[in-house]
């Protein structure tokens, strides 16, 4: 296939993603070679129809009518981009957890993930991503909603965990998802079980 017609492919599919997609290099690659698709996305990037956010990592931009810019790239698409080109599991951690939660309105200084990967720091428009190594069983062995669960207690600590707390994240859980909560959690730290199966609990309100 002539690189013209890459071009056009790789240019058709961005043309079919909403704005503010985040998507890889390896998002093409049934489409064409690497160093095709590396000089499709880099004439792109020149005339402004997408963004270079991070090495490997681009965004189709969406524009803020009242800012008259684009705006900054999401930090959790990003994250999950970087996660994906690197083939990491990953998990809210910290204030990112807590604020995902809904137990912290706060913007979080830092987005924090916990990782199967190495330990890894990002930057772009003046926002933060850091990635930590943790114990595989605690990523990989859980689904995304358990994870969050798991590391929003952790961020908040024993001593942090009231009923309010236990409340809000029972309404965030279908019977379904508190029994996965439940089978998949067993593991974990003795004090974040115990306030797990207080949030499972079917009389929660």
């Amino acid at each position: 296939m002539e690189r013209t017609k890459y071009q056009a492919i790789i240019e058709q599919r961005i043309d079919e993603m909403k704005p503010g997609s985040i998507f890889v290099t390896s998002d093409f690659a049934d489409i064409a070679p690497t160093a095709a698709i590396n000089m499709s996305l880099s004439r792109l990037t020149a005339s402004g129809k997408i963004r270079r956010i991070l090495r490997g990592i681009y965004d189709k931009p969406r524009f803020s009518l009242l800012l008259n810019e684009p705006v900054a790239a999401d930090p959790a698409k990003v994250a999950y981009a970087i996660a994906r080109n690197n083939r990491w599991s990953v998990i809210p951690m910290g204030d990112t957890a807590l604020n995902l939660l809904m137990l912290s309105t706060q913007v979080p200084a830092v987005y924090q993930y916990v990782s199967d990967g190495p330990y890894k720091e990002y930057s772009y428009d003046n926002i933060h991503i850091t990635f930590r190594r943790t114990s595989n069983k605690e990523v990989t062995g859980y689904t995304y909603k358990t994870g969050l669960i798991v590391q929003g207690l952790r961020a908040l600590g024993k001593e942090s965990v009231n009923d309010e707390v236990i409340n809000i994240l029972s309404r965030q859980l279908s019977s379904e998802e508190k029994k996965q909560l439940l089978a998949e959690a067993q593991g974990t730290t003795s004090w974040i079980f115990h306030y797990i199966k207080e949030i499972c609990k079917e009389n929660s309100e």
